[in-house]
């Protein structure tokens, strides 16, 4: 079970993150087949989504703070007075514009899932969202069964005897989709984006990223005491006693600190040369000779393959290594703690209770366990979003909020094109191919123009850890029957409820769920000045990831090809550098920067998305443009104080140093001001001047996009 540190990363997805997002579990898109004429009505379509408790956010001037110019701090000037007065509840470890929208979403899933539970006559995805909602709600049941639904787990490790045993049990786990010593699955072959290929990389760890072993930071200091208490708690309550659980406990922190010391940071993981590295399986077999690829491909029943992307080399040699030279009995115990941490949120309360104990309360600082509705809410998003996706939009997403904005998208998309023909410092060499890639540009909006089949996928009212496995057994079955076979370029990596919105290099495309087309995003009713500053700086946010530090390494059919010329690439990364700059200068917390190379792809998005929605603003106004000047601000004004809306959020401080080391967004209160500072449409806006805090110097200032 892998779905432990599943959260969402807000807008947008990175390389690295698409990647992440492929070897998800995905289930195959098929036409949906016509609806028997007998076939009753989802329940959910009587649910009126404008009776949700959560108010709707949006930019009000009423939030302002007039002792703070806007020029000072844009940031503080829109959401100051917001933040102080809403600070993050105690079952969240951030709130803010996101998670507020999330909540609606997760009110009105709530409702969609109650009435497809209370469904005796429920068929298809209803019947699905009913059965596992009800056995997940079933907390009777759940607490009565403990870890019994793991016990054939448990035999199983206990038998293994030799480093032979060790490797089978993984393969068998890896087949099942439960696989933790390393990352493994599915995506468009880097040089041939039309085909599926498999990728395997570095993983098997626990803490949140590789600093956390390693470094001696007081904070990660600090979670590394708790984890191996962790790991003691997670043995002991499943039957292993106290003395052996304390030594099991050592010696998996053990195991995966030397794992970590293999493994690569965050930052080079956004090469995506370092990601795709092609093996044959006869090179892969003798990097690794006591684990055998050829057994593992074999046994999760993909056909052997000619080539696969074997990555971070240095790490499968290390694991190699240790299969052997680490006792039987830590694998046994990293194995068995593994099986337990992973099962633990679908399992009794005790379990549930301690892994929010360290992972949220410990790691992050979230002062209470959400209830258990949305938990289960979150874990059906996770395992099967789409069924729930299906019902969701026929109540949640009308046909115009659609048809704007396919209007918007291509409102933006002109405005980029006119910019990629204007950029001075680009040769004209480069700039054909970057308009090529601007030609191919696919938007997916709302929903998937087909849906999953889930034919074969079963729920029972009667466990809900074994509605889990059984899910993410299906999954991982669909996963691996992807490999070898063309890419399906209908498919999404998002469910429609969700907020948040992704670009995908391989593919060429931004996606945009319905869940995100919502205020202070999108509001078909809106002023031009509060959608351009929202959704369509995200749309170019999105469309400018193309063009970031690493999706510009992907050429127009989304391949891992360079199109550039070395002077236009020594000129971009010359640019890219004072942004970096820019990041690395800014101070978060506790005196720990922002990771300027961390977050290069988002802030490269941030600065150019913004640029080209102001741009594709005034375009669509045109000349002779009469503004209204709402609540007393002009049009230009009203963007950018939509903008800085859009990143409303406060964090608990556990939360934002995790979020430091391992986010490749940096935190909100600097997107809000970062992109912004650079702009001269910006200090145009509000009259400010030079050495003003929100102007940058002429010598300092980014232009890129």
């Amino acid at each position: 079970m892998r779905m432990r540190h599943a959260r969402p990363l807000i807008l947008a997805f990175s390389i690295t993150t698409v990647l992440a997002a492929c070897q998800q579990a995905q289930t195959p898109a098929a036409d949906p087949a016509p609806a028997p004429a007998d076939k009753p009505t989802p329940a959910a379509a009587a649910i009126d989504p404008k009776a949700l408790k959560t108010p709707m956010i949006a930019f009000n001037a009423a939030d302002l703070d007039p002792a703070v110019p806007a020029c000072t701090d844009l940031n503080a000037y829109v959401n100051g007075k917001w933040l102080a007065a809403n600070p993050v509840p105690a079952d969240r470890t951030t709130w803010g514009s996101f998670e507020i929208l999330g909540e609606r979403s997760l009110e009105l899933q709530q409702k969609i899932a109650e009435a497809a539970a209370a469904r005796a006559d429920a068929t298809g995805v209803e019947k699905l969202v009913g059965d596992f909602y009800a056995s997940g709600l079933d907390e009777k049941a759940i607490n009565a069964a403990g870890a019994k639904p793991l016990e054939p787990f448990f035999a199983r490790i206990a038998a293994i005897d030799s480093p032979a045993a060790v490797s089978a049990y993984v393969r068998d786990a890896y087949a099942q989709g439960r696989g933790v010593l390393f990352s493994f699955g599915g995506n468009a072959d880097y040089k041939n984006s039309e085909m599926v290929i498999a990728y395997a990389g570095q993983g098997g760890l626990s803490l949140p990223e590789r600093a956390y072993y390693l470094e001696d930071r007081e904070d990660y200091q600090k979670a590394r005491t708790a984890f191996v208490e962790h790991v003691r708690k997670m043995l002991e309550l499943s039957g292993v006693d106290a003395a052996s659980a304390a030594t099991q406990a050592e010696a998996v922190m053990a195991l995966e600190t030397r794992l970590a010391k293999a493994s690569l940071p965050r930052v080079e993981l956004r090469d995506p040369a370092k990601r795709y590295q092609p093996a044959t399986l006869a090179e892969a077999d003798a990097l690794t000779p006591n684990f055998s690829w050829t057994a593992f491909f074999d046994a999760v029943g993909v056909q052997q393959p000619q080539m696969f992307s074997l990555s971070m080399r240095e790490f499968f040699g290390e694991m190699d290594k240790m299969l052997v030279d680490v006792p039987v009995s830590t694998w046994q115990a990293y194995l068995r703690f593994h099986e337990i941490d992973n099962a633990a949120p679908y399992l009794s309360d005790a379990f549930a209770d301690q892994n929010f104990a360290f992972y949220s309360q410990a790691l992050r600082g979230q002062a209470e366990q959400q209830p258990r509705w949305k938990r289960v809410l979150n874990s059906l998003n996770g395992l099967a979003g789409e069924t729930l996706g299906q019902l969701y939009v026929d109540v949640a997403f009308p046909p115009e909020s659609k048809a704007k904005m396919e209007q918007l998208v291509g409102n933006l998309s002109q405005a980029l094109k006119h910019r990629l023909e204007n950029l001075a410092w680009m040769g004209d060499e480069t700039k054909v191919k970057a308009l090529e890639k601007w030609s191919t540009f696919t938007p997916k909006i709302g929903y998937p123009d087909k849906w999953r089949d889930w034919t074969g996928l079963t729920f029972t009212r009667d466990s809900y850890a074994g509605n889990v496995v059984a899910a993410i057994a299906f999954n991982a079955r669909y996963r691996y029957s992807k490999i070898g076979k063309a890419v399906d370029r209908d498919e999404w990596y998002m469910p429609p409820q969700t907020v948040n919105a992704y670009y995908n290099s391989t593919r060429n495309e931004i996606v945009f769920p319905a869940g995100i087309l919502q205020p202070p995003f999108f509001d078909p009713k809106a002023d031009d000045a509060l959608n351009y500053g929202g959704i369509v700086a995200v749309i170019g946010h999105e469309m400018l990831h193309g063009y970031d530090d690493q999706g510009s390494k992907f050429d127009a059919k989304g391949n891992f090809d360079n199109w550039w010329t070395d002077a236009d690439r020594t000129g971009f990364e010359q640019r890219t550098a004072k942004l970096g700059a820019q990041f690395d200068a800014y101070e978060s917390i506790d005196g720990i920067h922002v990771n300027g190379k961390l977050t290069m792809g988002e802030n490269i998005a941030d600065l150019g998305g913004l640029a080209v929605a102001y741009d594709a603003m005034k375009r669509a106004q045109g000349e002779g443009y009469t503004d209204p000047k709402i609540d007393g601000f002009t049009q230009d004004q009203r963007f950018f104080l939509n903008w800085a809306t859009v990143w409303r959020r406060n964090f608990t401080p556990a939360e934002l140093k995790v979020r430091l080391t391992t986010d490749s967004h940096a935190p909100a209160n600097f997107r809000a001001i970062g992109a912004p500072s650079n702009l001269p449409s910006f200090a145009a806006a509000f009259d400010c001047k030079a050495g003003d805090p929100m102007v940058r110097p002429d010598d300092a200032r980014v232009v890129i996009w």
